[in-house]
């Protein structure tokens, strides 16, 4: 890292020395709080505002972008000042409160003052469509709903935690010139800001004063983090305060973040980790719940006006940042480091990007999922060395484990294991189920019924020797001699083909469409499984790239089919079908729907 990003920095850094937890007390704000008075001006957070229309002028240069800021002593005094305001309100240490805001200055005082007070926010992801979001709440059974307006009309609605939330709250008034009393009546919620202006008593303070932050033992419940459902139905993860600890760790030891860099944060969860890192968040104008259709311009002005060292993004983002760039031959000089994570950003993806960044800058993808993130990692020029490996079916490399991180390999199946022994372990380079250990694997999921219960005890396999839990990925994939993970793909997506109603071959995902995706007019393809006179078979959906002309679908599948009988992990594949537009996740824009395809792919076969 280069000397010049904590240049300016006082001689005191907030380092874990400094910030050691007391008496095994934690809570993931006391970061924030020693900024604040370490760093106390040095800029926390600063969100993007694109006003109106006819963001560009004539010259063709954006236009009408602006930035609204808080410094350390800003974000941590009004993170105070609105926790007093939610414990007046009746929301309380150990209440579970359902936080549906946008990224801005408010989601980061809300959230960080959600920490200090010891109430257990509910983070969903808003793509994941009404019904999961429906399910999510009332698995959930929040206390208290905590929304823009837009949140609480849904919420009213379509019913979203009725039964269980006590306390309601307004982030603002709704539409410009709204009355207070009008805008409690359209939301059915009063406004935080009129909470914010209560007079002293009930608990209030006359003036502003230090928040006596809640301490937590580190296994306590700090969060309750839902997964997006793009892979199965969404499920409420338990973070605790020592989950978010492990984290923060692993992006200064492992990552390299120090204090005082920037960070272009595209993924709400991920800015939170900012000030917490004595890092800036900065928050481009974009809807973080569809990053596809992010204006990269703003994005590049956001980068240049703060001169970003750290960019977070997507495999999509990444994609349609890197076409942009490379469309108008941009650079990004300040950029040292770029996260990718969410799924597998693709090498050509990653290759294109990289001609935006100096030379030796490093794209790091990241491989984690909700449960447990992150696990391990790989630089982009190390994953270059892997492309063959992956074109020829080898599997995605998705790195060394983290430090801390225990990962293993056990053999593949849907049985419940009440416990762990090191007997389960395959060798090196056999392809089974990926299992994790570490102090940012989360231990349970949230039991709010017997379906739950047994999604953990599915997930978790309870280890004696370790005192812990180590959790099943439900990712296949294998270890090499080196000590890398590669990933097979998901096990549900797994095609294990029948001949004579007995088990014939097994086909991964990952190894089997790589194969596929170096023909030059497939953009990229789909492994499914089919029931063809009651056998199980192979099939791959072909989803062609549009800006190559393939007139010839007979020769495509001839060449297919000789693409399949060159690898064993392929071999025995000739059902292929061309599907004009892949359902895939909102969020990452990669993670296909495979169980859509499926169907789809069922109704299109005869016999």
């Amino acid at each position: 890292m280069s000397g010049l990003l904590g240049a300016d920095l006082p001689t005191s850094s907030c380092d874990d020395s400094s910030i050691s937890m007391v008496g095994n007390d934690a809570n993931i704000c006391r970061h924030l709080k020693q900024a604040a008075h370490v760093i106390p001006h040095h800029l926390a957070v600063a969100v993007q505002k694109a006003k109106g229309s006819g963001l560009f002028n004539q010259s063709g240069a954006l236009s009408k972008l602006s930035y609204q800021e808080l410094d350390f002593v800003s974000l941590d005094r009004q993170s105070d000042a609105i926790a007093f305001a939610l414990n007046a309100h009746g929301i309380k240490r150990g209440m579970k409160a359902v936080l549906m805001v946008t990224p801005s200055l408010d989601f980061f005082a809300l959230t960080f003052a959600l920490f200090k007070a010891g109430i257990i926010p509910i983070l969903v992801d808003p793509g994941m469509g009404i019904n999961n979001l429906k399910q999510c709440f009332a698995e959930a059974a929040p206390d208290a709903f905590i929304g823009i307006p837009k949140a609480h009309i849904a919420r009213r609605l379509f019913g979203w935690g009725k039964g269980s939330v006590k306390c309601l709250l307004n982030v603002d008034s709704g539409k410009p010139g709204l009355s207070a009393k009008l805008a409690q009546m359209v939301v059915g919620a009063p406004s935080l800001a009129s909470r914010l202006r209560r007079p002293s008593g009930l608990g209030w303070p006359s003036e502003q004063v230090e928040y006596p932050m809640v301490m937590l033992k580190p296994d306590e419940m700090a969060a309750i983090l839902f997964t997006s459902g793009s892979t199965g139905t969404p499920k409420g993860v338990v973070y605790s305060h020592g989950m978010f600890e492990a984290q923060i760790q692993a992006l200064k030891n492992d990552y390299g973040i120090a204090h005082g860099e920037r960070d272009l944060a595209t993924f709400p969860l991920f800015s939170l980790f900012g000030p917490a890192l004595g890092m800036a968040s900065i928050v481009p104008e974009m809807d973080a719940s569809k990053p596809i259709t992010a204006n990269p311009e703003f994005l590049f002005a956001a980068i240049e006006k703060y001169q970003c060292s750290n960019i977070f993004v997507n495999p999509a983002l990444l994609e349609r940042l890197g076409r942009a760039g490379e469309l108008k031959q941009h650079k990004l000089p300040s950029v040292q480091r770029v996260i990718s994570a969410g799924a597998p950003a693709t090498i050509a993806s990653i290759a294109r990007f990289s001609k935006m960044l100096s030379q030796g800058v490093p794209i790091l993808n990241s491989y984690g999922a909700t449960e447990s993130l992150p696990i391990s990692m790989i630089a982009s020029e190390a994953l270059f060395a892997t492309t063959e490996i992956t074109d020829n079916g080898g599997g995605i490399c998705v790195g060394r484990g983290i430090k801390g991180v225990d990962i293993g390999i056990i053999a593949i199946s849907e049985e419940i294991i009440p416990q762990w022994d090191n007997a389960l372990l395959l060798n090196n380079c056999d392809i089974g189920e990926i299992v994790v250990r570490g102090p940012m694997v989360s231990q349970s999921y949230y039991l709010n019924d017997s379906q739950r219960n047994s999604a953990t005890a599915a997930a978790k396999i309870w280890d004696p020797a370790t005192n812990s839990v180590r959790h099943r990925m439900g990712d296949l994939g294998y270890l090499d001699d080196q000590g890398q993970l590669w990933m097979c793909g998901r096990k549900a997506h797994r095609v294990d083909a029948t001949r004579n109603g007995q088990f014939a071959q097994r086909y991964y995902s990952i190894p089997c469409e790589r194969i596929f995706n170096t023909h030059p007019n497939v953009k990229r393809s789909a492994l499914v499984g089919i029931t063809v006179a009651n056998e199980i078979a192979p099939l791959i959906c072909i989803e062609l790239d549009q800006s190559l002309v393939c007139n010839k679908s007979q020769q495509l599948y001839q060449d297919l089919i000789a693409i399949a009988e060159q690898f064993p992990q392929t071999k025995g594949i000739r059902r292929f079908l061309i599907h004009p537009d892949f359902p895939v996740d909102v969020r990452h824009n990669a993670k296909i729907f495979r169980e859509k395809l499926a169907i789809w792919a069922q109704s299109q076969t005869k016999g």
